[in-house]
């Protein structure tokens, strides 16, 4: 395992960890491990399902007409499944 060294903390800071470890029955090093861990569990985003170009795209033309955005919507659905067809093709022989 990795060592991590912080400096310049400030002591009441310091103080706090200190009490921490010793009300949990900690070590100094074990109980900053304890919070970081926990802080961290708190902060890593949830994976976000892949979007459309459509559905990406829908939040910048959200104020457009509902007949334009369907028409857009259709467009980009076409151009999605044409892309998908697409892939994976053999190159043409370019010479």
């Amino acid at each position: 395992m990795g060592d991590l060294l912080i400096r310049n903390i400030d002591e009441a800071l310091k103080r706090g960890i200190i009490e921490l470890a010793q009300t949990n029955g900690r070590s100094l090093s074990d109980e900053a491990k304890a919070l970081i861990g926990e802080a961290m569990a708190g902060k890593r985003p949830e994976p976000q399902p892949e979007l459309s170009p459509w559905t990406a795209m829908r939040a910048i033309l959200a104020d457009i007409d509902p007949a334009e955005a369907e028409e857009y919507a259709r467009i980009m659905d076409e151009i999605e499944a044409e892309r998908k067809r697409d892939f994976g093709r053999p190159l043409e022989d370019i010479e």
